[in-house]
Formats: structure tokens, C-alpha cells, sequence
């Protein structure tokens, strides 16, 4: 070994120290990644998740129904109502949608409906409505909220979803007690349910009841209390 040494020149003594000392860099480099690295989530203790009463759903197929919601008026018969709705609202709804309608002082006594007429007006859409019962006597204007199936699509709980500017975010559980970040690429928004394009596959657990505080403990010890520690 020694006359190994011995044969090394003199100008290689060099290029060696310089291997050496680039080694021991990239070693410190590592180690001071490991400590400044981006956390991944957060943890919820199973008394926060009590006291929270913290929900899981799974991410599954489900109907999404979109519910239109307008003022209609009643005809002296007391059986047809008539709305009037912005075009956007109006593409979904059809004639034979069910129709639940009520009176803005008794939104108890509900009254069911079907559409029967759907006709564009200018830059509005009249839409008729066909009462199942007779209307209450003395009341005028109603409340009309229409129901449509918009299908079966794979989708989590509106409750889920947390809009930060352009981005939708869910708290994705990792491992229990553990919940990380997901962007999701949304599709329709329906009454309960949101329909998810991307970012997400059926099976995965996701927090519902609760989705704030967690982002909010996400936030606290996540990439910034990361870096503050770094420093």
C-alpha cells in the first residue's frame, strides 16, 4: 500500500484532495436538505379529531344533481307557475325535471312540480312549471328550486374542497392522522357533490368536516414552520 502511495504523483495530489473535499460537501449538502425539506402534510391527534368530529369520505362515483334556483309566479288557476332564468342557469333544465317550490313565508309547506315548457325569451329563458297540488291561497310568488341530473360522475363532498384563487385543494389522509395537500382539476359543481377530473382516484380518503383546520394546521406546520426551523 505504501509504495502504492509512493506512485501517486505529484500533480494527482491535487485533483485527490479536490475529489475528497467535493465528497465531503455533497454529504453536508444532503444532510442540510434532509433538515430544511418541505414538509409533506400535517398530523391530527386522535383528541383534535374529536374534538372536531374530523370526516373522512371516500372518493367514489356518485349522481351529481345541480339545483337551479329562481322567483316564479302563479297563475290565477293555482296550478302553473312561471320563472324566468339567465341562460347559463337555463341549460340545465328540461321539460319533465321535478320542481320543489315553495312561498318566501313558508318554505315548510313544499309543494312538488314538473317542468313542462322551456322557452328562450330575448336574452332570458321562460320556464313553465305544472304544480301537483293546488297552490296556497293568497300567495303569489314563489320559490322554485329545479332538479337536475347532470349523471354519474367521480366526485367528493363539496365540504371537501377548498378554493385558493384559481387552485382546488383537498386534504388527502396519507396514513391515519396524517393528511397531505391534493390539487384537484374540478368538473361540475353539483347541490352536494363535485365532480373531480383529476388529482384524485377512486378510493382515496378525504377530509370532509374539518378540511379548514386542518389546512390551517397544514399551513402552520407545513412549508413555512419548514423553512423557519431551517434558519
Amino acid at each position: 500500500a505504501r509504495k502504492q502511495i509512493e506512485m501517486i504523483r505529484p500533480q494527482h495530489w491535487f485533483l485527490l484532495a479536490a475529489l475528497i473535499s467535493l465528497c465531503c460537501a455533497t454529504a453536508q449538502g444532503q444532510g442540510i436538505r434532509s433538515h430544511t425539506r418541505i414538509a409533506a402534510g400535517t398530523t391530527v391527534s386522535e383528541s383534535q379529531a374529536a374534538d372536531l368530529t374530523l370526516t373522512l369520505s371516500q372518493v367514489s362515483v356518485r349522481p351529481i344533481q345541480m339545483w337551479v334556483r329562481g322567483a316564479a309566479s302563479i297563475d290565477k288557476s293555482g296550478k302553473f307557475l312561471t320563472a324566468s332564468f339567465d341562460p347559463r342557469d337555463a341549460k340545465f333544465i328540461k321539460v319533465g325535471q321535478r320542481v320543489r317550490a315553495f312561498t318566501p313565508a313558508s318554505k315548510s309547506s313544499m309543494l312538488q312540480a314538473y317542468v313542462t315548457r322551456v322557452q328562450p325569451q330575448g336574452l332570458r329563458v321562460t320556464v313553465d312549471m305544472t304544480l301537483s297540488a293546488q297552490g296556497q291561497k293568497n300567495s303569489v310568488d314563489y320559490v322554485v328550486e329545479i332538479v337536475s341530473e347532470a349523471g354519474n360522475f367521480l366526485s367528493v363532498p363539496n365540504e371537501a374542497v377548498i378554493e385558493e384563487g384559481e387552485r382546488h385543494v383537498v386534504y388527502l389522509q396519507d396514513k391515519p392522522g396524517q393528511y397531505v395537500p391534493q390539487d384537484i382539476q374540478m368538473g361540475a359543481q353539483g347541490e352536494l357533490y363535485t365532480q373531480v377530473l383529476g388529482g384524485l382516484k377512486a378510493g382515496d380518503q378525504v377530509v370532509t368536516f374539518g378540511s379548514f383546520f386542518v389546512d390551517s394546521e397544514y399551513k402552520l406546520k407545513g412549508p413555512a414552520a419548514a423553512d423557519d426551523q431551517a434558519h
